[in-house]
């Protein structure tokens, strides 16, 4: 027996990624993201809420603040016949005296066009905190009608 030698062959190594386990798992992917893709998609359709509620009655006229589809701001002090044209700043400087005379009775009414992006009456909204009026209510029109 001394005189046998055994000969083991050498694997040769592969320098190779076997890539099909990779691709069960991303054809598994693609199942599960197949199946919820649609499901994430839906949408709800949402009736919006009409009110027939009348106005509540107030014993001064309200301070309004008119956000314009363009970014521009407006503002409709007790007394006036219609809103002016002001800037942020000076909207600040107009309801700080305002506001010391009503008290804790201040209140605000935020009007905005059908048309104007929801941005301008959060921006209006936003002089108003920095104003310091804590009473903000939305103006809508009571004769439209909710779509």
């Amino acid at each position: 027996m001394a005189g046998h030698i055994i000969h083991r062959r050498r694997r040769k190594l592969k320098s190779e990624i076997n890539v099909v386990p990779y691709i069960d798992v991303m054809l598994v992917l693609l199942v599960i993201f197949m199946v919820t893709a649609p499901l994430l998609t839906l949408s709800v359709d949402v009736k919006l809420p009409s009110s027939t509620a009348r106005a509540t009655q107030d014993r001064e006229e309200p301070v309004i603040v008119v956000a314009y589809p363009d970014g521009r701001l407006g503002l409709k002090l007790p007394g006036d016949d219609s809103p002016r044209e002001v800037d942020a700043a000076r909207m600040e400087a107009m309801l700080a005296p305002v506001r010391e005379q009503q008290g804790a009775d201040f209140r605000v009414m935020v009007a905005a066009d059908g048309d104007a992006p929801y941005q301008r009456v959060i921006d209006a909204m936003d002089v108003l905190r920095r104003a310091r009026v804590t009473n903000v209510s939305l103006w809508t029109d009571s004769r439209a009608n909710a779509r």
